[in-house]
């Protein structure tokens, strides 16, 4: 059982999670300030520096906590076949990219780095490229999906599916046209 001090300190750090999510929806990364995520949560500037060195390292906070609820919701999952969890795994991910905006931008420049947030380490881009490299080498372990193809082939393509429905005209919706390229790259890897 955890003392009221540490419980404090518990809810302080979530207040200011929190806060981050809701002002980098509403304002963007680049255009939320220190300042604005304290605001907002009701705590001094200087609490923040407690807690976290820069809005960077919260941002790859808020990324983790939403890489583990795509896990999460794979694991319980584990009995479909590796092309079923594929397409979870996408739709999980393009879910959480539509409500989260802000990290769209992480997703866009895994392969340019002008786009990342200023001073972002590359090694702490988002890890979902692995998920779908695991879930793609169950598959071709099992006979699921195509050996003749690398494994991180197919897993860049699954990746490029967030950067082309980003920057992508078509007036449909975001998870749909994830949804719809899916569609069309699960049945050509079978």
């Amino acid at each position: 059982m955890i003392g009221l001090r540490e419980r404090k300190k518990l809810q302080a750090r979530q207040a200011i999670l929190d806060a981050a999510a809701r002002e980098f929806k509403s304002r963007g990364f680049m255009n939320t300030a220190v300042s604005d995520i304290m605001r907002e949560s009701n705590l001094s500037v200087g609490t923040f520096y407690s807690y976290f060195g820069s809005k960077e390292e919260v941002l790859m906070e808020l990324v983790k906590n939403l890489f583990k609820r795509v896990e999460e919701n794979l694991s319980v999952q584990e009995s479909e076949s590796s092309i079923k969890l594929l397409e979870i795994c996408c739709m999980d991910t393009a879910k959480l990219i539509d409500e989260n905006r802000f990290i769209l931008p992480l997703f866009t420049s895994a392969g340019v780095h002008s786009d990342k947030p200023e001073h972002m380490p590359d090694n702490l881009s988002p890890k979902f490229k692995k998920i779908f490299e695991e879930i793609i080498l169950r598959g071709q372990d099992r006979g699921e999906i195509r050996r003749d193809i690398p494994v991180d082939l197919i897993s860049e393509m699954f990746h490029s599916i967030y950067q082309a429905a980003a920057f992508s005209k078509l007036k449909i919706p975001f998870q749909e046209n994830i949804h719809l390229k899916i569609k069309i790259l699960l049945e050509g890897i079978c």
